[in-house]
């Protein structure tokens, strides 16, 4: 199984995906925000990064832009996740693997996982 990182200054979201990726049989680490988010990117071996767009101190764009130009963090998969329309994202950063909508469902999050978290078994 994976390590996660879910960064998102929405407690209520990110206890939720922990909630699940840890009954997938995932290690689920959490953040508030991206300054935090790159801390722990620096600490463990993640496998895949659920990433909010909008937060405070550094938001998603930002945080993702610096992952990119890092040679050590960039091949780790991001998901963005936003209530506003994927276009609309889209139009202020880019080099995520997927992008997921809130309200999410529980399917999308393990189908997510499923497709970047490298199986245990290969």
């Amino acid at each position: 199984m994976g390590i996660v990182l879910v960064v998102d200054d929405e407690y209520g979201v990110a206890d939720l995906i922990e909630a699940i990726l840890t009954d997938e049989g995932h290690r689920v680490l959490k953040a508030p925000n991206g300054r935090q988010g790159l801390e722990l990117l620096t600490k463990e071996q993640f496998d895949l990064v659920f990433l909010d767009y909008m937060m405070p101190v550094m938001d998603g764009s930002m945080m993702l832009r610096v992952i990119e130009g890092h040679p050590e963090l960039k091949r780790i998969p991001v998901v963005m996740m936003s209530s506003m329309p994927e276009d609309n994202v889209a139009e202020r950063c880019s080099g995520h693997v997927a992008f997921m909508r809130k309200p999410f469902s529980i399917n999308e999050v393990i189908k997510l996982a499923m497709r970047f978290i490298p199986s245990s078994t290969e």
